[in-house]
């Protein structure tokens, strides 16, 4: 059984559209977890009312992702399920999308899958899957390096976003849930994949299936776009910063191989310091 896991946070509208998109898949043998942390628009109330059939458990607050993504994840294996797909309410899917994920899963039942990201207006492909290049410390974009003829079935990678992914049970028994003590919301889900990926597990990014993104909802890419100098240390230094420095130092001391170590957090750490006032996020 596929359980389907969504933590969320006062984002009513993005969270019914998401459910909407769900409630129209073609593939119906699946059920839906949220972890509503501490919402006051009354998203709660809303889930309650509109969607009976969604699992909603509900929390005062400060999980956070990861944490609540755990809280989710923990009670979907106790309920037997054998995939988890992890999920942000910021997406919309096609109403294929999981019957597409579900017969990929099928012949490659081991694996971790990933999908692209669409821009949620232009339909432009934003993100097409993710390697870490440990030795130059740069993250990089496997659309880049893909001709157009190219873009399709399946990719491997080495790290993936937590916004949509497939991932068998057995790779939770086998090394556990995400990191929420270092990584309580951003790059919990870069430490968890790679994690899994020096265990053995393969992961892929499929370009037949692919989910819309609005990525001006992230809280970190919203600090990218509204440069100041509050929002640089927030950038550098909160918990929603893309450009955490200690997180990226614990990721960094966690994950990279030996021989790189010292140059990926050196380059990583002047990347976060100046990439701020270049990043064009596309929106």
């Amino acid at each position: 059984m596929l359980y389907i896991v969504t933590p969320v946070f006062n984002r009513q509208n993005f969270t019914v559209n998401y459910l909407n998109s769900l409630r129209n898949q073609i593939f119906k043998d699946f059920k839906i977890i949220i972890i509503d942390d501490g919402s006051t628009d009354a998203t709660s109330e809303i889930i309650q009312d509109q969607f009976p059939e969604v699992i909603l458990l509900k929390f005062p607050g400060e999980l956070w992702w990861a944490e609540a993504t755990n809280i989710g994840v923990k009670h979907a294996m106790s309920l037997g399920a054998s995939y988890i797909m992890t999920m942000n309410d910021d997406t919309l899917l096609e109403s294929c999308f999981l019957e597409k994920m579900m017969g990929i899963a099928s012949d490659n039942p081991a694996a971790i899958l990933g999908t692209i990201g669409v821009h949620a207006d232009t339909g432009a492909i934003i993100d097409g899957g993710w390697n870490i290049n440990w030795k130059t410390a740069k993250y990089e974009n496997k659309l880049h390096s893909l001709k157009i003829e190219d873009r399709y079935g399946l990719h491997a990678v080495n790290v993936a976003p937590g916004r949509s992914l497939l991932i068998p049970v057995s790779v939770f028994e086998k090394i556990g849930f995400y990191d929420s003590k270092n990584f309580p919301q951003a790059v919990a889900d870069f430490d968890f994949t790679i994690r899994a990926f020096n265990y053995g597990f393969k992961i892929f990014c499929s370009y037949d299936a692919k989910i819309a993104m609005y990525q001006g909802a992230s809280g970190g890419v919203e600090l990218i776009l509204n440069k100041s100098v509050r929002n640089y240390y927030q950038h550098l230094f909160g918990i929603k910063g893309a450009g955490n420095l200690i997180r990226f130092t614990v990721f960094a001391f966690k994950n990279a191989p030996k021989k790189y170590l010292l140059s990926f957090w050196i380059l990583g750490v002047l990347r976060r310091l100046i990439n701020y006032f270049t990043i064009k996020p596309s929106l």
